[in-house]
């Protein structure tokens, strides 16, 4: 069994930073691509970044491009979202999610685990 924690959400002012973990556990995390997914209250789920099995690797989504980073422990324990800037139509739940698959994908299908998510609120 894979199990996906995420933490740090919170509220964070427009034009301020925020920080989210997302502890894997399981038999899979040292090796599977890890994604970061968000829903926003009358919205489809979009998909916000990914990293490949070694951390070497990143995609973003255009909106969040320059703004948002993520990375991954060298022991792959724990992935991270590092969110600059953000804006009000940041706010969302926030959901870590691990692949199947080693490489980078924005494919939600292709994601088995999904954590239970956190939410990320922006203020101004």
């Amino acid at each position: 069994q894979v199990q996906l924690v995420e933490s740090g959400g919170g509220l964070v002012q427009a034009g301020g930073s925020l920080r989210l973990s997302c502890a894997a556990s399981g038999r899979t995390f040292s090796s599977y691509a890890m994604g970061w997914f968000r829903q926003a209250p009358g919205k489809e789920r979009e998909f916000v970044a990914g990293i490949n099995w070694s951390g070497g690797n990143t995609n973003y989504a255009d909106s969040v491009k320059g703004r948002f980073t993520m990375s991954r422990d060298k022991d792959m324990a724990t992935a991270y979202l590092q969110m600059n800037r953000v804006k009000i139509e940041d706010t969302a739940v926030y959901t870590c999610a691990m692949t199947r698959e080693t490489r980078v994908t924005s494919d939600a299908g292709q994601y088995r685990y999904w954590g239970q998510g956190t939410q990320v609120t922006v203020y101004s």
